[in-house]
């Protein structure tokens, strides 16, 4: 059983974090040191090469003149960058007002956590304009300077990190970290067809390596990998971190390290989610590890090397060092060490096998194959029934859309002969009011004659007349 036998990923707790002891999660990319401890590690080895270089022993002094004038050229052009990047060392105070800067500060106290578009709206605020032109002047003197090497790139953009966080050093830690995470996103997402994969380093081609390495280890089965699937009383209707892998592909689009990462965190919520759904039991650390990898072989993200290097470079050291996005970039770079050095013992399996699956000589077992044929036909049968459900659904529901069809003409009609007898009615009424006032003026010539003879014979004037008889 694969259950029983010893699981070929395992790490601990401990493995995950700094090599340091300074509590904050390590890298392999960094040698199991965290991004702060590994860059004073590289300052203090640069300075040590520095000093254990050889003196002027028997050197001729046109020689070392030489290298005291290149060394003053290199320090001018170094002074030279800064002033580009930052303006004048020391600005005085007086430019900025104390209740200029608390103005600003309360605009940006009131910031919504994630509303980079009122974050905007305050940077460009006339009270922000000293912000503002910092960070466009950095992002001017970055993008004319582009063909620095890449490092120097990094240590730049973290430097401006470390200096524009300083302006908000009265703020509370967490304020510091969102208005620092709006920060990243309006540099990087600028920045990023400078940096990303930029032609000083070798990315492009630890991407073809990496891309060809997964696409060799494409037969690993998830048993192999020991990761709990759900069980054959579970209704299943695909690959279960299908959502995982969907998110860890999408990676690739996005420009601001943040969002790369959040990409990262989403799918890794989506394997723990499959996991929880897999097993009665709450998923451990080495069945996430072991997801994990599974879902990378499966998914095969493009330019998976050139993201994670970028977001180690460009990204805000917190985002790394600790929290949830922390743990699981520190998780997926260990699940990328782990491919990459990928063999039989791991898999549980010889030396030999591995080998010949390797060369395309094995193949799952048997057993498996007709384990996977019994699950789709297990499958084709559910959706099966399913599908003879909806079609009696649709029968059903055409059924009651015909009655309804039906009760509606039966409406129409009653109210159709209802109004045609209202327009009978009023058709009627029409024409006796049109009768009535004809015959009343048929009547009135009469009246008046009779009244006529009635004056006649009631005349007071008119007096007997005279006859001859």
């Amino acid at each position: 059983m694969w259950t029983e036998k010893q699981r070929g990923i395992r790490v601990t707790q401990e493995e995950l974090l700094c090599k340091n002891a300074c509590g904050y999660y390590g890298n392999p990319a960094w040698q199991g040191f965290c991004s702060k401890c590994w860059r004073e590690k590289a300052r203090t080895a640069g300075a040590s090469r520095q000093d254990t270089r050889p003196s002027n022993d028997g050197t001729p002094l046109t020689f070392s003149k030489f290298e005291e004038k290149k060394s003053t050229e290199k320090g001018r052009r170094i002074n030279t960058m800064r002033r580009l990047f930052w303006g004048s060392p020391s600005p005085p105070k007086r430019q900025e007002s104390p209740e200029s800067h608390a103005h600003v500060l309360k605009a940006y106290q009131s910031l919504e956590p994630g509303d980079f578009t009122g974050f905007l709206k305050i940077l460009r605020s006339p009270s922000s304009q000293r912000l503002q032109s910092r960070c466009t002047a950095f992002l001017n003197t970055m993008e004319a300077y582009h063909d620095l090497p890449v490092q120097k790139q990094s240590d730049l953009v973290q430097d401006f990190y470390q200096t524009f966080a300083e302006y908000f050093r009265s703020f509370p830690e967490a304020q510091v970290t969102q208005i620092m995470e709006h920060v990243e996103k309006l540099l990087m997402t600028r920045l990023h067809k400078w940096v990303f994969c930029h032609d000083s380093c070798d990315d492009e081609q630890k991407d073809l390596a990496l891309q060809r390495r997964i696409r060799s280890l494409n037969w690993i089965t998830p048993q192999m990998l020991s990761v709990p699937f759900p069980d054959k009383k579970t209704a299943v209707t695909g690959d279960p971190f299908l959502s995982a892998i969907t998110a860890i592909i999408e990676m690739d689009a996005k420009r601001a390290p943040q969002d790369k990462l959040a990409c990262v965190s989403k799918c890794s919520q989506h394997i723990f989610e499959a996991l929880s759904s897999s097993n009665s039991e709450p998923a451990n650390a080495d069945d996430f590890l072991s997801a994990l990898v599974y879902v990378v072989l499966k998914a095969n993200p493009p330019r998976l090397h050139s993201n994670m290097q970028y977001v180690i470079r460009f990204g805000l050291p917190h985002s790394l060092m600790a929290g949830e996005s922390g743990y699981y970039f520190t998780n997926l770079s260990c699940a990328v060490a782990f491919i990459e050095k990928l063999d039989g013992p791991a898999l549980n399996l010889s030396p030999e096998e591995f080998e010949g699956y390797m060369l395309r000589q094995r193949a799952p077992s048997k057993g498996k194959r007709q384990q996977v044929v019994s699950d789709t036909q297990n499958l084709l049968e559910e959706l099966k029934g399913r599908q003879e459900k909806l079609d009696e659904g649709m029968d059903a529901l055409n059924v009651q859309l015909q009655k309804w069809v039906e009760a509606v003409h039966s409406q129409l009609d009653e109210a159709k002969a209802q109004f045609d007898l209202v327009q009978k009615e009023i058709t009627t009424q029409a024409e006796l009011s049109q009768a009535l006032p004809s015959s009343s003026l048929d009547a009135s010539p009469q009246e008046d004659d009779k009244d006529k003879s009635v004056l006649v014979l009631k005349d007071p004037r008119a007096g007997p007349r005279d006859t001859d008889c």
